[in-house]
């Protein structure tokens, strides 16, 4: 018995080393998929530009339309800016972020992320210069995959494609909204300010995408082709509710994803990929959050379908499930020929973002074929992630940049053309096919920490440039990549994911929740806080920055009549930072822009940040019907 017991104990000790020290440096690769980011870039580069080999690109873009469009992202090796693909970059990275912000940190890679989110933000501002316009695309892929230019001096068609009350586009919209609902997350420490613009975007867009509904690519069939939106925009709908009720606490969002989870799908469709278009194993598995958080409320039975939809996604990739994810030979997730690796990327996010939520919730993963724990979840999505630097039977990473054998020859016009600042004779429409695409060679520029499309459903991979389903990056096969290497960095320590919280943000100092600085107590007139309408607040967190203490603060707005309350002014002096959940008209605020009204019993919620006392809210006048 006792020397069973301590080949048992070596045993679990090696396999904890062998996790710890894997040969494959997490690090390094992080650090690399990062900066990929920067070589996607389009507009006017920063000083700080660590891709050295890339230029401005795009100076004119919108302007045809008269409006800015200048910066994002190109989506892969081509020169279009395609919206969806793009916001759904912006959400992933965005979700890495939130979920391992400390281990980026700690890595020394936060402020690279964070950056890497804000080009892509900075642009959405831009494309959405009024609540129902969204501009979706810049350049179009017919013209664009027509010449093999770089972008520094692309002369394809910059043409801005927009979707509006009249051409809708839900689904853009909406997976839109949630990257700029995420993305308020991640600034809400570092920049209110500017955590407060995205969420107001977020709000509008939203209700954009949920009042105008219809999909982007019927609105803009230029796009049907390149990205086209099989699975339709309920899917980004709830998405988008799952990240505003993230971002806000706002109950109307958590209603939304209760009342509308059947018949959207939600907690229908048993899901096999999670990618730009089809989002329900996202959806599912951040709604099994909020459940395993305790936060359902009335609408736990319907939370519960979402969860047994995302935990059979889990089982799936497991093998413990009725109907699996197929494997090639070598264990890789394979779902389709072009661009794989989209599939392998997203889909080892969510497995070792929800092996954190099983361990924090101490219980395991209730599979058809037998119950796993979650050190399971967490080991495949480790196996995932060894194959694509190089744990594979061709010994390939398909990493470009990492370790000695990765793709030389990656389908990616900046790459594979002489830079423009070491040659800037002109390369037209096709000759840049005849002279740069042609080649046999390695491409003139390393397109580092570029996941390319990866190997076929029998582990067989061709560096070919001409092979684009092979060796084409993507910015979405990158961006959950984020947060699985910031993960298995530290090893199978599990982490506390239900607890809230926001993320973190560079090089702050983090101090535990203090009493906010008192103020002498003071009785407002009762006509101004009538009984039949309460307020309460509370402080919810304080962190400093830069010498300054910032106090979060949460207003409950209670409507305790028998009555509906309408047409609701509420007074708030003494605020000196950004607030959420109210919108202001005049020198009042009112209901946000989702709500018209608040039915007996119930309660709203606003939230604003300053370094002061509480501000001083008051009731101004309202009406109950």
């Amino acid at each position: 018995m006792g020397s069973s017991t301590c080949t048992i104990s070596v045993l679990l000790f090696l396999g904890l080393v062998q996790f710890a020290v894997s040969g494959h440096d997490y690090k390094q690769a992080l650090s690399k998929s990062i900066l990929f980011f920067e070589a996607q870039r389009s507009g006017h580069l920063p000083p700080n530009q660590r891709v050295s080999w890339r230029s401005h690109s795009g100076l004119n873009d919108g302007k045809s339309s008269g409006v800015d469009l200048v910066g994002g992202y190109y989506d892969a090796g081509d020169n279009v800016k395609f919206g969806l693909p793009m916001a759904f970059t912006v959400t992933t990275m965005c979700w890495s972020i939130i979920e391992y912000g400390g281990q980026l940190e700690s890595n020394g890679e936060l402020g690279n992320a964070i950056d890497a989110v804000k080009w892509g933000t900075d642009y959405f501002i831009k494309a959405h210069p009024e609540p129902n316009v969204l501009y979706a695309e810049v350049g179009d892929g017919k013209s664009d995959h027509y010449c093999w230019q770089r972008p520094e001096e692309m002369t394809t068609d910059r043409r801005a494609y927009r979707i509006d009350r009249n051409n809708p586009g839900s689904d853009l919209a909406g997976e839109t909204a949630a990257a700029m609902a995420a993305a308020s997350i991640v600034f809400l420490r570092s920049d209110p300010s500017y955590s407060a613009e995205l969420l107001r975007h977020a709000h509008e867009l939203f209700e954009f995408a949920d009042k105008y509904r219809g999909k982007y690519d019927s609105s803009i069939t230029v796009a049907q082709k390149y990205y086209g939106s099989v699975s339709g925009y309920n899917d980004e709908l709830l998405w988008a509710a799952a990240w505003l009720y993230q971002a806000t606490n706002d109950k109307n969002y958590l209603d939304y994803l209760g009342k509308n989870g059947d018949s959207m799908g939600g907690t229908g469709w048993s899901m096999r990929e999670f990618g730009w278009d089809v989002k329900y194993a996202g959806v599912q598995t951040l709604v099994a959050k909020i459940l395993m958080q305790g936060k359902a409320g009335e609408h736990t039975g319907v939370f519960g379908r979402y969860q047994e939809k995302a935990e059979q996604f889990m089982c799936s990739m497991l093998g413990k499930s009725t109907k699996n994810i197929q494997k090639t030979p070598g264990g890789l997730i394979f779902r389709q020929r072009w661009n794989n690796m989209q599939f392998v990327t997203s889909a080892s996010f969510l497995a070792a973002v929800y092996s954190d939520f099983l361990s924090s919730s101490k219980r395991n993963l209730r599979c058809s074929q037998g119950n796993m724990s979650p050190s399971q979840l967490l080991d495949f999505s480790k196996s995932q992630v060894d194959y694509i630097l190089g744990d594979n039977p061709r010994g390939t990473s398909y990493m470009v940049g990492y370790g000695h054998n990765y793709p030389r020859q990656v389908h990616h016009r900046g790459s594979s053309i002489v830079s423009f600042k070491v040659d800037q004779k002109f390369v037209t429409c096709r000759g840049g096919y005849a002279k740069w695409y042609s080649r046999k060679t390695s491409d003139p520029n390393v397109l580092t920490g570029a996941l390319v499309g990866g190997p076929d459903a029998y582990d067989n991979f061709a560096d070919d440039r001409n092979n684009y389903e092979q060796t084409e990056p993507t910015t979405y096969n990158n961006a959950p990549l984020l947060g699985v290497l910031a993960r298995l960095i530290s090893g199978p320590t599990g982490f506390d994911q239900l607890l809230p919280g926001v993320s973190p943000t560079p090089s702050p100092v983090i101090i535990k929740p203090a009493p906010a600085p008192k103020r002498k107590p003071t009785t407002p007139p009762a006509a101004s806080s009538p009984s039949s309408i309460t307020i309460s607040q509370k402080m919810t967190s304080s962190w400093m920055n830069e010498g300054k203490v910032y106090y979060r603060y949460s207003t409950k707005l209670t409507n305790r009549s028998t009555k509906t309350l309408k047409n609701l002014k509420i007074s708030i002096t003494k605020l000196y930072g950004p607030i959420w959940g109210v919108t202001k008209t005049g020198n009042s605020y009112g209901f946000p822009s989702w709500m018209q009204s608040l039915p007996a019993g119930k309660s709203m919620e606003f939230v604003y940040i300053h370094s002061a006392s509480p501000a001083n809210v008051l009731v101004q006048n309202y009406s109950l019907e």
